[in-house]
């Protein structure tokens, strides 16, 4: 076995995993304080990274202005779409949410084919082009320091809800909405923070991914592995959404370098039924008991 390539192509996918923990983290911020299964989070990372080419590739701004613009446009976006679609869905089944998530995800992907074309797509260059070394072991430029601006953000996100007060409100009507809002907590502006934070989360972990193999109106299926991602780790763990994201990028990197491309998502979906048989609540999700 060559041990050098088995360490290039499992950092190759710890890096990569380190962005679908930022997507998931997106995913998992929405869920735990809303309940909402949101869909729709592959396809506002496809939409920011439109957003990053249109404002880097069309309008030719400098690639470090481009890339906050499209991450608060994305944001943005998941806040327009918290106030105008979902809030009036509150207090309605939990299918009618998904499947309204699920319409607009189409939706987004419809609109990026008429105003981008459904052609691929390649995004400015913007990342360091210097190799890096750990050690004897390779690592693709684009892939390093796209791990390394999205672990900075997971940094802050984890900082910002652990002390600040919006985190703290947060977290508080993630565990109980009906006490929170008996504290004078204001619990539909919470929501909508979340969906704002998530969608924060997702569209720069969007313009990261894309900036590493290429863009197309397709691309947010990369929503289906985080999903995979959030029910291992946990919907509702944040830590869960860490882990389980670096060990889903690094099994579906090292499977399909050594499997072939076509096993990296029966792999994933491999380990997803086995968790879910041992812990239907993912590693480290809440086991909730319902009582009738």
């Amino acid at each position: 076995m060559d041990w050098i390539f088995f360490g290039e192509i499992s950092l190759a996918g710890l890096a990569m995993g380190g962005l679908y923990s930022l997507i998931a983290l997106g995913f998992v911020i929405i869920y735990k304080a809303t309940r909402v299964i949101n869909f729709a989070i592959g396809e506002i990372m496809m939409f920011a990274a439109y957003l990053f080419l249109a404002f880097a590739g069309g309008m030719e701004l400098s690639a470090w202005i481009a890339l906050p613009l499209a991450v608060i446009g994305g944001s943005l976006l998941g806040g327009v779409i918290e106030k105008t679609m979902i809030r009036p869905m509150l207090g309605e089944s939990p299918i009618s949410v998904v499947m309204v998530t699920i319409g607009i995800a189409s939706i987004l992907v419809g609109l990026v084919e008429f105003i981008w074309t459904a052609d691929p797509q390649l995004l400015p260059s913007f990342l360091p082009r210097e190799p890096v070394f750990i050690g004897p072991l390779y690592l693709a430029p684009k892939i390093a320091y796209g791990f390394l601006i999205g672990a900075a953000l997971l940094i802050i996100y984890l900082l910002y809800f652990r002390f600040s007060r919006g985190g703290v409100a947060l977290r508080a009507t993630a565990s109980d909405q009906a006490a929170a809002y008996s504290m004078g907590i204001n619990v539909r502006r919470v929501f909508n923070m979340a969906w704002v934070f998530g969608s924060l989360a997702a569209s720069l972990a969007g313009v990261l991914v894309a900036a590493t193999g290429g863009l197309s109106p397709q691309f947010g299926i990369i929503g289906l592995s985080v999903l995979v991602v959030v029910i291992v780790g946990g919907l509702d763990s944040i830590l869960g959404a860490l882990i389980a994201g670096v060990f889903i990028g690094w099994l579906e990197t090292v499977a399909g370098a050594y499997l072939g491309g076509e096993y990296r998502m029966p792999a994933t979906f491999l380990v997803l039924a086995v968790i879910l048989v041992i812990r239907p609540y993912g590693l480290f999700g809440t086991h909730e008991i319902e009582r009738v």
